[in-house]
């Protein structure tokens, strides 16, 4: 007599709530960039750049997958190269460059050079396509610092470069257990490995490629504010799972993250609304100053989001968007601000925006908001895990490792991406499209139209039968 056969689902080391959630939350990050950040930037760029703004971000969302599965994800959060002596910082700098598409690695049990104090409850692909998604977004964020004008071919060849010459390593080092993670430097979701990096990357890159066509920087108008408002609601929303599922369990800390990313990213909103009523030139409110609040809301609670309180949360969107307003309106006129053509302003919402977000880390993370374990004496096991800042400890030492961690993204991503810059300018002959090109746009880069005066096949038949 045949005996029942029962098929076992997954292996036990598994937790389904943890893996559905880390997913979910991995595509939530993944909307951000397509279609959120193509129809945001699009939106705002004028009319003949919007094909070539939603291109960029879609080849660059690609390149940046195939870069992560060959070699990318091994070298941010492998085992660590050990380039020098044990506890130095070579050593902790990068990790081993190698693939991640065999079978025994995609659906063996994800480990880390980042583990958290409690073993991954999932597989390798699904922390790599977590991690995929954010390594993702970072180029199209400081794309938006060279749009209008950096060539399409030049686009292609940097983005692989500066994910493996500039992000592995920065991630290596603050998340993948490299030398600044050791050290007690923490940032939660990428204030300084994302948004730091890529205004710093998009400011040095806008630098050396040059401005714009000076008609086109005069009359920068968005070509349709409504694609602008469905791109920031999926931006906002889409952060949700940015910051929630970095905890990596869909537990407590998860949830408060969630909750103080959009106090955070109400207040910063707000903030920048009632600045622009009270000390702009023409004391009205504007959508797109309004947009530009939420960004620095949501860049600004991106180091902390797990490690303040709701009160915390609200001082990070205060405090982050009246910096960054101030920074945009007066900054920008000081030199090299003034001399250096940011397209859609990345180095503040994002540069400025994240680096003071990583730095109020320092002084209002908050030691009750456990992120690993339970508060409490009755909780005795290994793994309780919070941050604290200066206002709870009356201590510094978080907030100069904060400092000390800023200073290397800022320094090494500059330093880096320039030498990169300059590599893609040899090879492509230049990284400016020519005046007459500028002067066109999408069709002379791609031949197509966002909106053609008349339909794209009657444009096909018209050429067929000359």
């Amino acid at each position: 007599m045949l005996e029942a056969v029962t098929n076992i689902p997954y292996p036990g080391w598994l937790n389904p709530g943890d893996n559905t959630w880390q997913l979910t939350a991995a595509t939530l990050v993944g909307l951000m960039s397509l279609p959120g950040i193509a129809v945001l930037y699009g939106g705002l760029m004028q009319r003949k750049w919007v094909v070539n703004t939603m291109l960029m971000a879609f080849s660059g969302f690609s390149l940046v997958i195939l870069v992560w599965v060959l070699w990318g994800y091994k070298m941010g959060f492998g085992p660590q190269a050990n380039l020098g002596a044990k506890g130095s910082f070579w050593s902790g700098l990068v990790g081993h460059p190698s693939p991640i598409t065999s079978p025994a690695v995609s659906q063996g049990q994800a480990v880390s050079g980042a583990n958290t104090l409690i073993p991954f409850h999932y597989p390798t692909s699904t922390l790599a396509y977590f991690q995929l998604v954010f390594a993702a977004i970072t180029p199209l964020l400081f794309m938006g610092s060279l749009l209008g004008r950096f060539k399409f071919k030049a686009w292609l060849l940097f983005v692989p470069l500066w994910i493996t010459f500039v992000y592995t390593v920065n991630a290596s080092l603050l998340w993948g257990g490299g030398f600044f993670a050791q050290k007690g430097a923490v940032d939660y979701s990428g204030g300084y490995v994302i948004h730091l990096a890529a205004g710093v990357t998009g400011f040095v890159g806008a630098a050396i490629v040059g401005p714009r066509l000076m008609r086109d920087k005069s009359h920068a108008l968005p070509n349709n504010l409504m694609m602008v408002a469905v791109g920031s609601g999926i931006l906002w929303l889409g952060w949700n799972g940015f910051n929630g599922g970095d905890p990596f369990y869909s537990g407590i800390d998860a949830a408060s993250a969630v909750l103080n990313t959009n106090i955070a990213t109400a207040t910063a909103l707000l903030t920048w609304m009632v600045f622009d009523m009270l000390f702009s030139k023409e004391h009205k409110p504007t959508f797109l100053g309004a947009i530009n609040g939420m960004i620095c809301g949501l860049v600004g609670i991106t180091p902390s989001a797990g490690w303040v309180n709701g009160t915390g949360a609200i001082y990070v969107g205060l405090l982050c968007a009246a910096i960054v307003w101030v920074a945009w309106n007066f900054l920008s006129k000081v030199r090299p601000f003034s001399k250096v053509d940011d397209t859609l302003g990345v180095v503040y919402t994002h540069g400025i925006a994240g680096l003071v977000g990583g730095l109020l880390v320092g002084l209002l993370a908050d030691p009750g908001m456990i992120e690993y374990g339970v508060a409490g004496k009755t909780y005795d096991a290994a793994g309780s895990f919070s941050v604290g800042g200066w206002f709870y400890t009356g201590s510094f030492h978080q907030l100069w490792e904060q400092f000390l961690a800023a200073s290397w993204i800022i320094g090494y991503t500059a330093i880096v991406s320039a030498i990169l810059f300059y590599i893609v300018k040899f090879v492509c002959r230049g990284l400016r499209e020519k005046d007459e090109v500028l002067e066109v746009g999408d069709l002379a880069i791609h031949d197509e139209e966002a909106y053609p005066r008349e339909t794209f096949a009657e444009r096909v038949t018209s050429l067929s039968r000359s």
